[in-house]
């Protein structure tokens, strides 16, 4: 059968190229389409462009780019219309698939719609819940509490578990120690990781910088690697080798798992790659910085007490979140130089990632399968096969 799918951002890319090797699984002949990253285009898709035009975020960013964003939408519209897929698959970035999904649906294509990741509405937005169903068949949630907030509304949603407890860097622990021999690396290493867009990469990179040349300046036992991803690596390349600084760029998913598994503290960008740190127990904060408006959007409209995933799933602070002004390298340092001793907030960190493994169902699932299955069923039932 033909599968579109529709990634937005390198970490939907990730979940894309992870649910199309489970697609193929139980169909040997899956064709993909559509949109997505370096990880989907090594599983098998063309994609239609590069999905770092659409890896903005916040309003400031977003505005100047609706022009490309508008006439992509309608690019990826026609190509549906000509491929005639069995299925649509939108990933992640709800405001960009929403878009696809009025418009097919507008259509009278008929083709059964999903979408792989529930819109944040327990954040901001509740009103969305209301009106997905009208726009897809089936929504397929990461988190068990999630399904809730949608089926009230007619919506068929399906919790399907969170792929980061199946990924290469979660399930690697027979490759630690391998990065610092490969290297050459004899005391400590610390992971920087400024985001995976350029407005984050631009905004947080020079006050990780700042972080590194205050380490380097007191320490000579640490290593500094930053693992990178397509869509910014010239970026963050430049802004190190301008920085004259000793750190390592890599990109690949090999050579991520291999750092994440030897990784001693980490600092973060918000997002999925924090949760991935906790899953293999690095120590790290997580910093982060959005312009002014976006700010005060934020504090207007979102209803959360912590952004950090771990955070949010255990109802408490586990990870330090230096946000706004508090992302400054002088906070960051203190934290990082207890990490690195293993002072507090060190133990209720490592005994807080134990218990978002468990509320994750690691080692108990997986979740890329479940997601197939729940997308095969549904084209079964729409063809009657």
């Amino acid at each position: 059968m033909k599968y579109y799918l529709i990634a937005g951002e390198p970490s939907g890319d990730s979940l894309g190229a992870r649910l199309m090797q489970a697609i193929r699984k139980q169909d040997f002949g899956a064709q993909f389409f559509g949109i997505g990253g370096d990880s989907m285009q090594e599983q098998g898709l063309t994609s239609q462009f590069n999905i770092s035009e659409l890896a903005v975020m916040g309003l400031a960013e977003v505005v100047p780019s609706i022009p490309k964003i508008l006439r992509r939408i309608k690019e990826t519209v026609e190509h549906i219309q000509q491929v005639k897929p069995d299925v649509i698959i939108t990933i992640d970035s709800w405001s960009f698939s929403a878009r696809i999904h009025k418009k097919i649906r507008a259509s009278r294509l008929g083709i059964p719609q999903v979408h792989y990741v529930a819109p944040q509405v327990w954040a901001w937005k509740k009103k969305r819940a209301r009106t997905m169903y009208k726009y897809i068949d089936l929504l397929l949630t990461l988190f068990p509490n999630e399904p809730r907030y949608f089926t009230p509304y007619h919506l068929d949603a399906e919790f399907v578990g969170h792929p980061v407890i199946e990924s290469v860097i979660v399930n690697g622990e027979q490759d630690k120690g391998k990065f610092k021999q490969k290297y050459g690396i004899k005391g400590k290493l610390m992971l920087v990781l400024p985001g995976s867009r350029h407005n984050e990469v631009e905004r947080l990179l020079p006050d990780f910088l700042e972080v590194v040349k205050l380490m380097h300046s007191k320490y000579d036992d640490i290593d500094y690697v930053i693992p990178t991803v397509s869509t910014v690596a010239e970026h963050v390349k430049r802004l190190v080798i301008e920085s004259g600084l000793p750190i390592r760029v890599i990109e690949g998913e090999d050579e991520r798992r291999l750092a994440f598994q030897d990784a001693d503290v980490a600092i973060a960008a918000s997002g999925t790659v924090a949760l991935e740190l906790a899953i293999v127990k690095v120590p790290h904060i997580i910093a982060y910085k959005v312009p002014k408006l976006t700010e005060w959007l934020a504090k207007r409209f979102l209803h959360i007490q912590f952004v950090n995933l771990s955070n949010i799933l255990l109802g408490r602070e586990i990870v330090p979140e230096l946000l706004q002004q508090d992302c400054n390298p002088s906070n960051i340092l203190q934290y990082v130089e207890r990490f690195l001793n293993q002072q507090p907030p060190y133990n209720r960190q490592m005994e807080g990632f134990e218990q978002v493994r468990q509320l994750l169902g690691m080692g108990e699932q997986n979740p890329s399968d479940n997601a197939a299955e729940a997308i095969l069923k549904l084209i079964r039932h729409e063809k009657n096969i």
